[in-house]
């Protein structure tokens, strides 16, 4: 059975008064280890490392 994302608010407001969304990193990567985001015209790619760390680059 597929389950909906895992996806909730931070508890606690920012100084603009609007929370931000806290997605957990395995949800969003869905079980690989790089993806690419579309941002506008621009693309990134997100990747796990070797040691475990996220890096995001252009």
């Amino acid at each position: 059975m597929n389950y909906p994302p895992r996806i909730a608010r931070a508890a606690e407001p920012e100084s603009g008064g609007t929370n931000p969304l806290v997605i957990d990193s395995t949800t969003l990567m869905g079980g690989r280890r790089e993806l690419i985001i579309r941002h506008g015209e621009e693309t990134y790619r997100l990747r796990i490392t070797a040691s475990n760390k996220l890096i995001l680059t252009k």
